[in-house]
């Protein structure tokens, strides 16, 4: 750890660790949760299509709303819907970027930039005529955050960069010191896969899952994101974005993203209205989390005890109870 560091950066984690042993007694799997329906739905022209947007709560009610921002390249909004809670006190905004979920899917790459998805957010938020906003950003939904915070638009109020992909070279960094946690008979076949004469397409899925068991997500599914995702058709993951932007393997880049340095951008964050929140076993480690909110003056980080990547699913009321906490004290700053 650091030593330089403030204290006060910590103050989030201290508030989530209190209420992990209930929730280690209780899986969040387990939790009776049912979505609630969205009060608004409306597609969102952009560059190359339009995306879907729901709103959830009053976008009046006095406080900032949030937008979260799914990751991917390639996935839904349907794996932030935990978020909905935060409702009673804002309103909520989730969406699908395009090419995802539920928004227009043109297939065109010339449309696949980071600079386009990161426009994005500035049409929904003209689209809603909000003044100010939170913005939460989760795996490469943080590059987005990142880059858009980065604009410094005068709408910002906050800006939590959760689990985030800042560098391509981080990313791999992290990726490569967590396989190395592993048993040594997977790190065996991990490596195998990536090589000339790879195994069987089975071995190569069963080490994969192995890794993301321990460090993507460590809870199963809940009924209730078992039941959204049956209802909603379309919300399966791009497996074409993915690979075309990231590439195939977590190990490795082979996509246009694979050059892609989002450290050079951390000087332009306004670091006291930052959080970076990690999950204590993620992919996106909390001592390379803990680096960044070094070069942050002011920044905050906050680690999700018992979590992976997926710290909404592995365990959604400590991270919610974060997310208030942290909008609470930035409200006055929109």
């Amino acid at each position: 750890m650091h030593t330089g560091i403030e204290r006060r950066r910590f103050l989030a984690l201290g508030a989530v660790a209190v209420g992990s042993a209930a929730a280690a007694a209780w899986p969040a799997s387990a939790r009776p949760t049912v979505f609630a329906p969205p009060d608004r739905e409306l597609m969102v022209p952009v560059v190359g299509g339009k995306l879907y947007v729901r709103v959830n709560g009053k976008l009046d009610a006095g406080r900032p709303p949030v937008i979260l921002i799914h990751g991917g390249p390639g996935g839904s909004h349907a794996f932030l819907l935990r978020a909905l809670d935060l409702a009673d006190s804002r309103a909520v905004i989730l969406y699908d970027q395009l090419d995802c979920g539920l928004s227009d899917h043109p297939g065109d790459p010339a449309n696949w930039r980071v600079e386009r998805f990161v426009d994005e957010l500035e049409a929904i938020r003209s689209a809603l005529d909000i003044p100010a906003w939170h913005v939460v950003g989760h795996s490469w939904g943080g590059t987005v955050a990142l880059e858009y915070a980065a604009r410094r638009p005068p709408s910002l109020a906050s800006v939590v960069l959760a689990s985030p992909l800042i560098s391509t070279r981080s990313w791999i960094a992290d990726a490569d010191a967590l396989r190395r946690r592993l048993p040594p008979d997977v790190q065996t076949v991990l490596k195998r896969c990536e090589g000339r004469a790879p195994p069987s397409k089975a071995e190569c899925d069963k080490a994969t899952v192995a890794f993301y068991s321990a460090f993507n997500g460590r809870e199963p599914r809940s009924a209730a994101m078992k039941a959204y995702l049956e209802t909603l058709h379309g919300l399966s993951f791009n497996e074409t974005l993915y690979r075309y932007m990231w590439g195939s393997s977590e190990f490795s880049s082979t996509g246009t993203l694979r050059s892609y340095d989002g450290e050079r951008l951390l000087p332009r964050l306004d670091g006291a209205r930052t959080l970076l929140m990690v999950g204590q076993y993620d992919e996106a480690r909390p001592e390379t989390a803990l680096m960044f909110a070094d070069r942050l003056p002011g920044a905050e980080l906050a680690v999700i005890p018992g979590a992976a990547h997926g710290t909404f699913g592995d365990r959604p009321d400590e991270t919610l109870s974060v997310l208030r906490a942290w909008f609470a004290r930035h409200d006055a700053k929109g």
